[in-house]
């Protein structure tokens, strides 16, 4: 009985549509060399049509991924990238690295809008607000900055310094902020009431993200777990394990569906994971062994991943759209 109610909760939780079949990423459709050294993140923009990636040459680029296209380079940052993010209305994009600073790229013209060099040490995740209006930024110096972009001011608008260890995730939903930490937390921030919330996880928490409607927080953590929690309670609804994760930071992310859980591996594949009963359903193999970063597409059953200096495109054996069946 107890059982029956978990599963029962669970599903409402995260609005599961019981009527479909699952789909989900199998198919690698596209690779892209992205020639940009070692791809350091990869990210979609916010309605899938093109992904950004971050170079160990300094710069970012934007991608048509269904073309395989370049279709514009930024660059001016001081030193190797390390994560991007666009903009709501994809006019900007924020872009953060081993130069310690956090830079804000005009999309269509690459010129520079804004750069900010506050932080101590690398800028290891950059994230908008809902509004573009702000720009946050998790750094090795233990702080989580954040930007008003509508001012011309070069301090941070707030500090949040609760971090005893590098922060090295962070992701925005609405008025929160989540925000995962080398000193094995992650904690959730309420812009609107001033509230944080702290969980421990164990280890370093090098991947932190909102699942797809806002209800749960998905931590991936140093030692090959990924685990998905409740945001209001903390309880843990599932772990994931199975991928290797014993040296760089890697990716996790639910994929846009709510069914299931996508994660890097240092074994040269990705992992798919059923997100309810934490199953391994498909493992997407890549021709490098590390694939650390990825990213889901917010409204298809699409995955993009990174390993090297190349970029995958995974979709469901049903996107007519890629497949052109």
């Amino acid at each position: 009985m107890c059982t029956l109610l978990f599963l029962f909760y669970f599903m409402v939780k995260l609005n599961f549509s019981l009527a479909k079949m699952s789909k989900y990423p199998t198919i690698r459709a596209r690779v892209i060399d992205c020639k940009q050294g070692a791809v350091r993140a990869v990210r979609y923009n916010v309605d899938g049509n093109y992904c950004i990636t971050c170079g160990s040459d300094k710069t970012v680029k934007l991608w048509n991924p269904l073309k395989s296209s370049l279709l514009k380079t930024y660059s001016g940052t001081g030193n190797e990238v390390l994560d991007a993010a666009s903009s709501s209305d994809n006019s900007q994009i924020a872009a953060g690295g081993a130069d310690k600073a956090c830079t804000v790229f005009d999309v269509e013209t690459g010129k520079q809008l804004r750069r900010w060099r506050t932080h101590g040490a690398q800028v290891n995740a950059v994230a908008f607000n809902e509004e573009s209006s702000v720009v946050f930024s998790g750094s090795m110096d233990c702080t989580m900055q954040a930007f008003d972009c509508r001012s011309r001011s070069e301090k941070p608008i707030q500090i949040f310094n609760e971090s005893t260890d590098g922060v090295i995730s962070i992701d925005v939903n609405g008025h929160e902020i989540v925000a995962g930490s080398a000193d094995g937390n992650y904690r959730i921030y309420s812009v609107r009431d001033g509230n944080m919330t702290i969980d421990y996880m164990g280890d370093s928490v090098n991947s932190i993200s909102f699942t797809p409607d806002g209800n749960c927080i998905l931590a991936g953590v140093m030692g090959g777990m990924v685990r998905l929690m409740d945001k209001s309670s903390g309880k843990l609804l599932a772990s994931y394990k199975g991928h290797q994760n014993t040296d760089y930071k890697l990716d996790c992310r639910v994929l846009q569906s709510i069914e299931h859980v996508a994660s890097g591996s240092e074994d040269g594949f990705v992992y798919i994971y059923s997100l309810l009963d934490s199953h391994i359903v498909s493992k997407l193999e890549h021709p490098s062994k590390v694939i650390h970063s990825l990213a889901s597409h917010p409204k298809k059953e699409r995955l993009v991943t990174a390993a090297g200096q190349m970029i995958y495109l995974w979709v469901a054996d049903d996107d007519a759209e890629v497949l052109g069946e």
